[in-house]
């Protein structure tokens, strides 16, 4: 498991998700955002006027139910509107 800021409403959380989320972290974020979200029937709850709404949360529970469900991504730590120097380096999306 590798950590990797999530950012939702100016929010950054760190998550431990599995390494091959974190080392292709874009690709799983816009694979549930333009994909998942917008066509899977387990979306549905998600889509509203025209719209679709979610947080880096929906995204960490995307992955725990649908993905990796033997691997459980975690919330680790909220870190605020800034990135502290020592988190700078970690894989990061901005939903």
């Amino acid at each position: 498991m590798k950590n990797v800021i999530l950012i939702a409403d100016n929010e950054m959380k760190i998550y431990s998700v599995p390494d091959i989320v974190a080392d292709d972290l874009d690709n799983y974020c816009i694979k549930f955002c333009s994909e998942w979200l917008r066509k899977s029937p387990d979306a549905k709850k998600f889509r509203r006027r025209g719209g679709v709404y979610y947080t880096e949360a929906d995204f960490n529970d995307y992955l725990n139910k649908y993905i990796f469900p033997a691997e459980k991504s975690t919330l680790v730590k909220c870190i605020g509107r800034q990135i502290p120097e020592v988190y700078r380096a970690l894989p990061r999306f901005n939903f």
